[in-house]
């Protein structure tokens, strides 16, 4: 069965709510709980075409487990214009990141475990799934208040824990497909067939997939310290579709049926396979070797390194123009590389720069996934 719901996830000045949709699939067995959300930045829109496709899948081929999908998860994103362009990706008021206002209070590890450390593994998944639950309803109602972004954050938030697996879909300036991968689950990051990989530890700074399985990471880790293994219960991934800024339903199917492939691996049916992706070659890297290239003085910049194909050290990466001294012998290029081999994954998106503006972001001491 699937249901559709709005959901209140702020106010505007007017007093009118800021609605998001939530559609909801009831699962047909014990599969996975999966939560999946998509353009929490404002232009980064193809993760609703992923959803789209995914909808589709599901129609076909009905989830053993229940599953919700957010498409157009922050009205305040979407709707943050200025001609021609979308620049959602900072709450206006605030400054802070859309993606960097998420919850998760690591103190609470430590005296959990202590009561719970003899306990059962269902009964420690539900015990903490609750204590985090209920740690996002004190946030939520503060006596403090939240800003506009917390309340979007929470809002999401409480539905992403309730789920087994959360997906948070976005996407690059010019961007490489690429996945943020949490070290644990390395081996089941294949299943996704996304090229790039980005693997990442358990800290957290505010990020959806880091407030859903950096509690749980946590959580083993500090049981390991009894001496008592505990698995890491909940999977969460950061998967980036590409370009922001552009819609295509049609390739969108490519990356939903990566994601099917995975969530089929995780369970979400449990008959015959319902999908096989040809594989691709996927490359990986830590993330303290995914390195960001920032510009060494303003100007117009031409981009040469195309994403996802490997770059060698001293070839050419960008060419740094200054046309402001156009027709004297002080027009300047400079034309500059790297110093190691590396992986182009995104770059910025104008050709107009300032001194520090990230160029390029690249993966260094690459290896197969």
């Amino acid at each position: 069965m699937i249901a559709t719901e709005k959901m209140k996830v702020g106010e505007q000045p007017t007093g009118n709510p800021m609605e998001i949709s939530v559609i909801r699939i009831q699962g047909s067995g014990n599969g996975p709980r999966v939560y999946i959300q998509a353009n929490v930045h404002g232009a980064e829109v193809q993760g609703n075409a992923v959803i789209y496709q995914l909808l589709e899948f599901f129609r076909q081929h009905p989830p053993e487990g229940d599953v919700v999908l957010v498409p157009l998860a922050n009205p305040m994103g979407i709707n943050q214009k200025s001609g021609e362009f979308t620049l959602g990706r900072f709450d206006p008021v605030t400054g802070v990141n859309w993606n960097r206002q998420y919850h998760f209070d690591a103190s609470l590890i430590a005296p959990f475990c202590e009561e719970y450390r003899h306990a059962e593994e269902t009964v420690i998944r539900e015990a903490f799934r609750g204590q985090l639950r209920q740690h996002l309803h004190e946030r939520l109602n503060s006596p403090w208040g939240l800003t506009c972004g917390q309340h979007l954050a929470i809002n999401l938030q409480l539905m992403a824990v309730e789920a087994d697996i959360v997906l948070d879909l976005h996407t690059g300036p010019i961007s490489a497909r690429h996945l943020y991968v949490p070290e644990y689950a390395r081996k089941r990051a294949r299943y996704f067939n996304i090229p790039l990989n980005i693997l990442i530890p358990s800290d957290f700074s505010g990020a959806m997939d880091e407030a859903s399985f950096s509690p749980w990471w946590q959580l083993s880790e500090a049981f390991a310290k009894f001496g008592r293994p505990l698995p890491v219960m909940v999977d969460a991934f950061t998967i980036e579709l590409g370009s922001q800024e552009k819609l295509n339903v049609q390739a969108a199917r490519e990356d939903a049926l990566g994601i099917c492939q995975y969530l089929q691996h995780q369970g979400l049916w449990s008959a015959t396979p319902v999908v096989e992706c040809e594989p691709v070659t996927q490359h990986a890297c830590y993330l303290k070797d995914y390195k960001a290239f920032f510009s060494p003085a303003g100007g117009q910049v031409e981009y040469h390194a195309t994403v996802n194909q490997p770059l060698a050290a001293g070839a050419p990466l960008v060419t740094l123009w200054h046309f402001n001294a156009l027709a004297s012998e002080a027009c300047e290029r400079r034309d500059l590389t790297l110093h190691c081999d590396a992986i182009p994954v995104l770059h910025f998106a104008s050709a107009s720069v300032n001194q520090g503006t990230e160029l390029y972001k690249v993966m260094t001491n690459t290896f197969p996934l």
